[in-house]
């Protein structure tokens, strides 16, 4: 590619532009993104004793071989553990609507809970296999226990890494909101999804898989289970995405040798990006049919979607909602493929 390209979304719809004319090379998004000490300092943390601190008792401990605990045990050998978020963005109760002149409200109700690691200074890209393995069985198991309430139409996973990211302590932690709708965003996704699949009768993600696997230039790392890739249509530089390889609209319904898979090729997807790129702040979340209701999207695929915090929107992407990436996917898979001595080592661990 010589010059700027729009690209289109098959399941959105949206148009991007990648913009080499405006591109650094590769190597030039790599450097030390600082954290600065008063951000990530472990005194006053909340989360280095969480009950000591204030937080409501855990609903779920794990030690570090993946063991569930409880009493003394708990306290003294947790690797992690799922809290009740002490601000929460949703509550329990019943999400009554009410008219407010010509609007439609709903009761904020839900639920909102952190999974938090112990170690302050060890995150997601730090996590040894078994680590990853067992924090991302925390995230099934608690979405499926949360999927069950009636009121839950959607559970949000997410983790924000960096406070560029939203995340306002450096402590790892992660967040799990159930709510009583199905987010637009992700109700868009849901659409897309079914158009594609009654033009084509097929996954629109089992036919992206297909492809990207055969043509390999923006696979990034690949197992039994998952393929990471920097997919065709990049709204940001180095956005990644992690997909199953077996076809499940449902994130909940993942078996015990999936959730090894997933998690470690997460964890090694994010050494990459920690050793190749500087440490960079960025979100991942996870994408999955609505609860209760899988037998109705047959057609989606569940997902989990990395976002690197390398670029801001400026004036163009703000006034058009036309997002610009600096960099071309196929370039950025290659410079995350092409392992330094250093990301080796971290790779390892």
């Amino acid at each position: 590619m010589d010059s700027s390209e729009l690209r289109r979304d098959l399941v959105s719809g949206d148009w991007i532009a990648i913009a080499i004319g405006r591109a650094k090379r590769p190597h030039a998004f790599s450097r030390v993104h600082h954290h600065d000490s008063a951000y990530t300092k472990r005194a006053g943390c909340p989360f280095e004793k969480p009950q000591s601190s204030g937080n409501a008792p855990a609903t779920l401990v794990l030690d570090y071989a993946g063991r569930t605990l409880s009493g003394t045990r708990a306290d003294r050998e947790w690797f992690t553990q799922v809290i009740p978020n002490r601000y929460p963005a949703f509550m329990p109760g019943e999400p009554k609507k009410h008219a407010v002149g010509p609007f439609e409200t709903m009761d904020g109700a839900g639920f909102h809970e952190l999974v938090v690691s112990r170690d302050h200074h060890r995150h997601w890209a730090q996590y040894t296999q078994s680590e990853a393995a067992t924090v991302f069985r925390v995230y099934r198991d608690r979405y499926r226990t949360l999927s069950g309430e009636r009121i839950v139409q959607y559970v949000a996973i997410f983790h924000n890494f960096g406070r560029e990211a939203g995340a306002s302590l450096y402590h790892p932690h992660s967040q799990i909101i159930a709510i009583p709708v199905i987010p637009p965003d992700v109700q868009r996704s849901f659409a897309g999804s079914a158009r594609y699949f009654r033009r084509h009768h097929r996954c629109v993600h089992c036919a992206l898989l297909e492809w990207e696997r055969r043509k390999q230039g923006r696979i990034i790392a690949e197992n039994r289970a998952f393929v990471a890739m920097c997919p065709f249509v990049s709204r940001s530089a180095f956005e990644i995405r992690i997909f199953p390889k077996r076809h499940e609209p449902c994130f909940g319904n993942i078996t015990d040798r999936e959730v090894q898979e997933a998690g470690d090729i997460l964890r090694r997807v994010l050494g990459r990006l920690r050793n190749r790129l500087g440490n960079p702040p960025y979100n991942f979340f996870i994408h999955s049919a609505p609860c209760g209701r899988v037998a109705l999207y047959p057609h989606y695929h569940w997902h989990l979607e990395i976002l690197p915090k390398i670029s801001v929107w400026a004036g163009f992407e703000i006034a058009t909602g036309i997002e610009i990436s600096t960099i071309a996917p196929e370039y950025a898979a290659a410079f995350l493929r092409s392992r330094s001595k250093a990301s080796r080592r971290g790779e390892r661990m």
